[in-house]
């Protein structure tokens, strides 16, 4: 299953939605008691996926009618999420581009929940503070009950589904602060979307294209199975020292291919678009705009 947070013109309130191909099926339309948004329904349990499936199934078979997506608007792909987890130096040709250590253990913060936002949107930053913005495309990951000494083996088992981000990274402050959250949680600086595709639809984690398209040019090409440490093993890690709760989304660190590293560097500008896409999820397009 594939679910967004849809809103329309008429309505700005997001709104949980199954998406099916170009359609949209609000949840609240055709079930009682409808989940509100998706931490809502991944807190009911696996019985609520399977209910929302068998009506969803349903829905589809009686030919009721969905709502064309073009005509909608996305919110974050994950609302209310419990906290947002990072890992930095997750690919080995970015740690280097960045001249960043990742042989030892995991780089991880927090990531603020101003900066969660949705497909299709514009995110703005003042000129004035910084001048480097940079791109990062990073497979998102949601867990889906609480994770506590989980082992690498059963680890995927907590994983509830997965979505596209776009680390956005303010390279400047990057580099002049000792911590990493400030820089990368500006209002609008996780976009993370279209959908949540639910863990079963993804074979393999580590068997997943990410690419990004700065204003035309691809500029990150590489693969999932590059990580340092697979989703499974960020898991389990992290559920060693606090539980998960379920909810969570963890952005797993971005390949090679970064603007700063580049030469001459390629920074977001105003009106700059961007596009990071991971084969069987979808497209995340974010509109950049400088104040």
């Amino acid at each position: 299953m594939r679910f967004s947070h849809l809103s329309s013109t008429t309505d700005p309130t997001p709104r949980l939605a199954a998406v099916i191909g170009d359609g949209a099926l609000f949840l609240e339309e055709v079930m009682d008691e409808a989940p509100r948004d998706l931490q809502d329904l991944i807190e009911r349990g696996d019985g609520a996926l399977s209910h929302v499936t068998a009506v969803v199934n349903n829905a589809i078979a009686q030919h009721t009618s969905l709502t064309p997506v073009r005509e909608l608007r996305h919110a974050s792909a994950v609302l209310r999420p419990p906290s947002v987890i990072a890992i930095g130096a997750n690919y080995a040709a970015h740690a280097s581009e960045l001249a960043l250590r990742s042989e030892k253990a995991a780089t991880i913060f927090s990531l603020w929940p101003n900066s969660l936002a949705g497909h299709g949107g514009t995110t703005t930053w003042p000129g004035d503070l910084t001048t480097q913005v940079d791109y990062e495309a990073e497979l998102g990951v949601i867990i889906g009950k609480p994770a506590k000494d989980v082992s690498v083996q059963d680890a995927l088992d907590y994983v509830w589904g997965y979505t596209v981000v776009n680390d956005i990274t303010a390279r400047d402050l990057q580099f002049s602060e000792a911590q990493w959250s400030r820089c990368k949680s500006f209002d609008g600086f996780t976009p993370n979307g279209p959908v949540v595709v639910t863990a079963d639809e993804i074979r393999d984690p580590q068997d997943l294209w990410l690419t990004t398209n700065v204003d035309g040019t691809i500029l990150q090409d590489a693969s999932t199975a590059d990580m340092v440490r697979s989703v499974a093993e960020i898991v389990s890690y992290l559920s060693r020292s606090a539980t998960i709760p379920p909810g969570t989304l963890i952005s797993t660190g971005s390949p090679g291919g970064a603007g700063y590293s580049r030469t001459p560097p390629v920074f977001l500008k105003d009106h700059s678009t961007v596009t990071v896409s991971i084969g069987g999820i979808g497209y995340l397009t974010t509109y950049c705009r400088v104040t």
